[in-house]
């Protein structure tokens, strides 16, 4: 099969029954998306399919096989790091760091969503990625950091 991957067509071969999140790790090396669960329910396996957040570890890889994926790995500029991995490491959003790719993919599709940004809305609409640790006070602050850069709110926005 052919999957786009962070822009790149790659080639594999894999039987129908392997996950996306298979595919990216064991046949890609693409490493940084997380299996956690296993079972879609703590969010460290988050990746876009066709800008779309999805829980690789429930999509099985040939589904993808016409879609553009976008894994942690992708979502930086060349060597200049997205905004939000850089609010996450400013806002020492991570302890850990096993569910951080998931958050910050996590992050960047719920603002391209359009959400709002207070902290209720953070907390309901990042309520799929889950932190063992507890950064989530953090984790909310990285959020507001890239909506206060990027100027577009922030829970202060609307005053």
């Amino acid at each position: 099969m052919r999957l786009t991957v962070n822009g790149t067509l790659r080639n594999l071969l894999v039987e129908p029954r392997v996950s996306l999140l298979d595919a990216l790790r064991d046949r890609l090396d693409l490493t940084g998306t997380k299996k956690g669960c296993n079972q879609g329910a703590c969010g460290a396996c988050t990746v876009w399919v066709d800008k779309r957040r999805v829980l690789a570890c429930l999509t099985l890889a040939i589904t993808c096989e016409t879609r553009e994926i976008t894994t942690i790995e992708g979502l930086a500029e060349g060597d200049e790091p997205h905004p939000m991995q850089s609010a996450f490491v400013s806002q020492d959003a991570f302890q850990c760091g096993y569910c951080t790719p998931g958050q910050i993919m996590s992050a960047v599709a719920f603002l391209a969503e359009g959400h709002p940004t207070d902290d209720a809305a953070i907390r309901e609409w990042m309520s799929g990625n889950i932190c063992r640790c507890a950064a989530y006070p953090n984790i909310r602050a990285a959020i507001r950091q890239v909506c206060e850069e990027a100027g577009t709110g922030g829970p202060d926005a609307a005053d």
